[in-house]
């Protein structure tokens, strides 16, 4: 990889990283205070997200669950968990796209529940591509014992036209 695709590549991962932390980042990696109004959702699921590894193909961030976020038992909200696991899985095809995405599959599959207040970790990497589709998966875990939360995987395609995607018919 040239020089100029390293500093592509590094400058992407950043930007991904930065928008899982603040989802009013745009694409330029700058926080755009216009934003927060369409991002409110993710802005609310991803409030206080850490990214510990940001690389091409590679996302990893924790985030304490919010009370606003949880049901009446206080376990983390089905809908909270597939909103925080499409931005990390968003994100990290990202990372290898190099473009916004908009996703064609996506499937979410809950094997125990988190509670208010406690610490999970997403992994998230890409898996696949093939032609314009990116397929990403994701692991969610409590962070304390490392039990399985959920898993997701999820397909995506650039949302608009890019210099290897011009001729999409999606």
């Amino acid at each position: 990889m040239g020089d100029e695709a390293k500093k592509k590549a590094l400058r992407v991962v950043t930007v991904a990283s930065k928008w899982l932390e603040d989802p009013r980042v745009g694409y330029s990696g700058e926080v755009n205070p216009a934003a927060a109004g369409g991002q409110g959702l993710s802005t609310l699921v991803m409030a206080g997200a850490r990214v510990s590894v940001a690389e091409p193909g590679r996302l990893v961030c924790s985030l304490r669950v919010r009370a606003q976020l949880t049901d009446a038992e206080g376990r983390w909200h089905a809908g909270a968990v597939a909103a925080a696991v499409d931005n990390i899985c968003s994100a990290t095809a990202f990372t290898v796209v190099g473009a916004p995405t908009a996703t064609v599959d996506y499937a979410l599959s809950y094997y125990s529940p988190a509670h208010h207040n406690e610490e999970v970790k997403m992994d998230a990497r890409a898996v696949n591509r093939k032609g314009k589709l990116t397929a990403a998966v994701v692991e969610v875990r409590k962070k304390d014992s490392g039990e399985l939360v959920a898993i997701g995987r999820q397909w995506v395609t650039p949302a608009w036209p890019t210099k290897t995607n011009k001729g999409s018919k999606l």
